[in-house]
């Protein structure tokens, strides 16, 4: 049941991520601007923004999704607003944590913090650590509540259920509702994730309180590291889609989706392929066995296709010749899955191997994630924030800037993001602070990009307002009573 607690704390959420986010994109356009010329940061502050940038992010967006899948989950099962709160609580120190390594201690070696770059110390002594620690403390904050979330759900639906293994034959007694799946698939998928991240700090933190006693296999760091990097931004997504499965149908005036097996297959699938694609990350380390540069390949394809394909044909086939109430909700879930699906595509040609010879580190890289982040994973997010929203002041009127909105949210970031391609396809390298005299297309570029992102922050400013009064309804004394 979703009661006042699990409203307020849900608001908090909301109100953070945004006001944050807003932040941090901010961060994202100053380096742009620099790397095109408009301003002139020194090259430390410059790897310190990106840094903050690209973990804040990955932080923000994991816990947005999180935040979703676990206020619908309380349709279906008990969810604990403690742990909730208690995910909160360490994210917001984690996160002062981590900017104060970055714009204090000046720790600069990249969201990546790729080994062994963070024991070269080019930068204030204590930083590394701290930033360390900040990873573990978002670390477990989110792994107590990830737990939390899956320990509810097998409460009430078993392990094959929760898969929605029933659905391959007929005669089941008990539906899986998409939501649960996905989501199920999702949180088992973060959890490996961040047991991951707990052995890869516990290796880093080995060394590094070692004296030069013990040192680490620096392909095995790196193997860890964009295993959980690249697959936790993936997972945050797919919550992304569980909400849009629950809500997608809800406010379009059509029935709700229904578990097929084909649909089980898809996500089924999805888990094991999710978790095998970040091998794609590493072509270029020629030491790594052949067998994983090959299982990278295919899983990269593989991992797309099934959940794709199959939320693209719901979609699709629920939309199609049927009267549809369209609102800002359902528009962003719309763009978003166009997002997603073009930069998973711009993903997959990155990670054929014999594309990712001319790709690999250029521009096309933060082109297809940013892709599917920006245009994809946050506005799955901004239509839930904008839908639950309306839930707590009680209105669903339509704002007059609507269609303002949509447009500089289209214009702003798909330009964005085509300057990243447009660069990547000309090998314009990436984490470039400034481009020298041979690489002024990059230039050019990136000041074009900063500017595209400047009219997508504002679409989203004028999204951030509108959420944010209507989520503080729910601490009004007219709430209270209410409650």
């Amino acid at each position: 049941m979703i009661n006042l607690s699990l409203k307020r704390v849900t608001s908090v959420w909301i109100i953070a991520i945004l006001v944050v986010f807003v932040i941090t994109a901010i961060f994202g356009i100053t380096m742009r601007f620099n790397q095109g010329g408009d301003i002139e940061l020194s090259p430390v502050t410059f790897f310190s923004l990106m840094t903050a940038h690209g973990v804040t992010m990955v932080g923000i967006w994991s816990v947005a999704g999180m935040m979703a899948v676990n206020y619908l989950m309380a349709r279906y099962v008990k969810v604990s607003t403690a742990v909730n709160v208690f995910a909160l609580v360490l994210t917001v120190i984690g996160l002062v944590m981590l900017w104060t390594s970055t714009f204090v201690g000046y720790f600069h070696a990249g969201w990546t913090f790729l080994y062994p770059l963070p024991f070269f110390v080019a930068w204030e002594s204590w930083a590394t650590p701290l930033f360390l620690y900040s990873i573990a403390i978002f670390g477990i904050g989110w792994t107590v509540w990830t737990v939390a979330m899956l320990m509810q759900i097998y409460k009430k639906y078993s392990l094959a259920q929760s898969f929605a293994w029933q659905h391959f034959k007929r005669g089941y007694l008990v539906e899986t509702p998409p939501f649960i799946l996905i989501t199920t698939v999702s949180l088992i998928g973060i959890l490996i994730c961040l047991i991951t991240a707990v052995i890869l700090l516990v290796l880093l933190f080995a060394e590094y309180y070692s004296n030069g006693t013990f040192t680490n296999d620096a392909l095995l760091i790196k193997n860890l590291t964009y295993f959980f990097g690249h697959t936790i931004i993936n997972e945050a997504l797919y919550l992304g889609v569980a909400t849009l499965y629950e809500l997608f149908p809800e406010v379009s005036g059509r029935p709700k989706f229904k578990t097929t097996w084909y649909v089980a297959l898809a996500w089924n699938c999805t888990l094991v392929f999710v978790l095998t694609a970040f091998f794609h990350h590493l072509y270029m380390d020629f030491v790594q066995p052949v067998g994983l540069q090959l299982v990278g390949q295919f899983a990269s394809y593989f991992a797309s296709l099934p959940s794709a394909a199959v939320t693209v044909f719901s979609i699709v086939i629920l939309v199609y010749k049927n009267p549809i109430k369209w609102s800002l909700t359902n528009t962003l879930f719309f763009i978003g899955v166009i997002g997603w699906i073009i930069g998973g595509f711009g993903a997959v040609i990155d990670a054929t191997i014999s594309n990712n010879f001319v790709l690999h580190n250029t521009l096309w890289v933060p082109a297809h994630f940013h892709t599917y982040n920006a245009m994809g994973n946050v506005l799955f997010s901004l239509a839930f924030f904008y839908w639950v929203a309306n839930e707590f002041a009680g209105t669903k009127v339509v704002p007059r800037s609507e269609k303002l909105r949509i447009g500089l949210l289209l214009i702003g970031g798909f330009g964005f993001v085509l300057m990243f391609y447009i660069a990547g396809a000309y090998s314009i390298p990436r984490r470039y602070s400034v481009y020298p005299d041979e690489l002024a297309l990059g230039r050019n570029l990136a000041s074009y990009g900063g500017w595209f992102a400047t009219i997508y922050v504002i679409a989203i400013l004028l999204f951030l307002g509108e959420i944010v009064n209507k989520c503080l309804k729910v601490f009004s004394p007219r709430s209270s009573a209410a409650a």
